[in-house]
């Protein structure tokens, strides 16, 4: 495993760069800022020499220092009591002490993460899906030079560079391609932004509609109109409801044809009684705060055909689905495409955006952000998207699926080996779940503390039941790194089933 780590690392480092580097033994061209070509002053810079060899050096310090990290550890004594010291001011600073104590150090290799106690954890979370390529992959090293060499640091409304442009025309070559008519693209600075836009572009084409539908136990995001839209009344708690939503039924796996019927009849019950009255339909393909409930293309046509007789838009939320299973796009894995009028996507394209169909294009100046991505989001996001392409993540048999038949394979080993502490799994390509013991809360939250304490970090998802999720990167992750977990998991559930073992 630490052999195969490495050498991905290697091998990575070896291919990132289109740019010719200069060695010891050929001259540094220096470019002269005064004189006159048809290149930009921006251009000239990026094409540099120097600028070349700078970012030689540093795919080579990052490479020297990372390899080392290639299985988890625990903590430097020495550096604990500093890095609880810093924990303590992080929870006073922010109002609350965070879900982990995790402080990154800021290195890492592939799937594996140091954090600043010298510890180093298998990270199976990403940050709920962050770090499409594990943690300082050379491309995003490389790309994010590229972005700090821009004297703009956030792009937005009034100031716009070539890169915003290429992710638009990008990520609307990938979710047209299979027939799904998107004509614009506003990027954002999040998820939860990228939704404010698709309701508002949904309300104001559908005006004066105000309802939502959408499914139960959906999460959206924490604005107030995403609290009012996600099902789970704590989130609320406090708030005023800036939407009127009414929730379907979502599609159980054990009883497929019964809960697409009990679905539908909602959905006709619904727009009966509030007839002219929705201004949208709102989606996750798959289920993913929620906790990892897969659609269908038949469950999802079900709803989509009534919806679209009653003309009104339907959202895809893919902020999170986006990139992780046969397809860039799950409504394109369930065959939507004719269905999809507004999409979202987010996390692991670093910059967030909102696609939409010209139909759609709003009449009045609703849409406009001074912030719609940092230089480094869209630089790091491109270079994500790229390598998603180059690891062959697509395709019915792309190592998406691959991946997640030997991951489920791999869980149900631990199903059959710890009867009643673990079921499942669950999920949709590399987004996979399992439910720890009886689903409550409490049992979740217990397994998760002790997955961390070993070394493994997976993130709690769903309500009644709750279930521990795992976000692998789809670039880099290799069966090495899943067999890894499940040993990591192994050793959790061993002791989980000990009533003493207290988290």
């Amino acid at each position: 495993m630490h052999n195969e780590t490495s050498a991905v690392s290697t091998d990575l480092a070896n291919s990132t760069s289109k740019i010719h580097f200069p060695t010891q033994t050929e001259p540094m061209a220096v470019v002269d800022p005064t004189s006159k070509s048809s290149a930009t002053a921006a251009e000239s810079l990026r094409s540099d020499p120097r600028v070349a060899e700078a970012k030689r050096l540093i795919a080579e310090a990052v490479a020297e220092h990372a390899k080392s990290i290639d299985d988890v550890r625990g903590a430097d004594d020495a550096l604990v009591p500093a890095y609880q010291a810093m924990l303590e001011r992080l929870g006073e600073a922010r109002g609350g002490a965070p879900i982990w104590p995790y402080l990154s150090a800021g290195l890492g290799n592939g799937p594996y993460v140091q954090l600043a106690d010298g510890s180093v954890k298998l990270d199976f979370i990403g940050g709920i899906g962050v770090h499409g390529c594990g943690h300082s992959d050379p491309r995003m090293v490389d790309a994010a030079i590229d972005a700090a060499l821009e004297d703009t640091v956030m792009q937005g409304n009034l100031q716009q560079h070539p890169p915003s442009l290429q992710m638009c025309e990008r990520l609307l070559k990938l979710a047209t391609a299979g027939g799904a008519k998107f004509d614009h693209c506003l990027l954002s600075t999040s998820g939860a932004m990228a939704n404010e836009n698709a309701l508002k572009i949904a309300l104001h084409h559908k005006a004066p509609a105000n309802r939502i539908i959408a499914f139960e136990n959906a999460f959206a995001g924490r604005s107030i109109a995403l609290a009012a839209l996600t099902d789970r009344p704590n989130y609320r708690a406090g708030l005023p409801l800036a939407l009127a939503v009414d929730y379907l039924p979502y599609r159980e796996q054990a009883d497929p044809e019964g809960s697409t019927k009990r679905a539908v009849a909602e959905l006709k019950r619904l727009l009966s009684r509030h007839p002219g009255r929705y201004a949208a339909f709102w989606a996750e393909p798959i289920a993913g705060e929620g906790g990892y409930y897969p659609g269908s293309h038949d469950f999802f046509e079900a709803l989509c055909v009534p919806l679209r007789e009653a003309g009104i838009p339907i959202i895809f939320d893919e902020v999170q689905s986006f990139s992780r299973t046969s397809q860039p796009f799950a409504f394109q894995h369930y065959g939507l495409d004719r269905f999809a009028d507004i999409v979202t996507i987010g996390k692991i394209t670093q910059v967030c955006a909102t696609l939409y169909g010209e139909a759609f294009k709003p009449t009045g100046p609703i849409l406009s952000q001074t912030f719609t991505g940092s230089s480094s989001s869209i630089a790091t996001g491109l270079a994500t998207l790229d390598a998603l392409e180059a690891s062959n993540c697509f395709g019915a048999d792309g190592q998406n699926v691959k991946r997640h038949e030997y991951f489920e394979n791999a869980l149900n080993t631990l199903v059959k080996k710890y009867p009643g502490l673990i079921s499942g799994p669950f999920g949709e390509g590399m987004m996979i779940a399992f439910t720890p013991g009886d689903g409550s809360f409490d049992q979740a939250k217990r397994l998760m503390g002790i997955m961390y304490d070993l070394g493994l970090l997976g993130f709690v998802c769903g309500a009644d039941p709750t279930r521990i999720r795992f976000l692998p990167p789809p670039a880099i992750t290799t069966t090495a790194h899943i067999d890894a977990a499940i040993t990591l998991l192994d050793k959790s559930l061993a002791l989980f089933r000990e009533p003493d073992q207290v988290k």
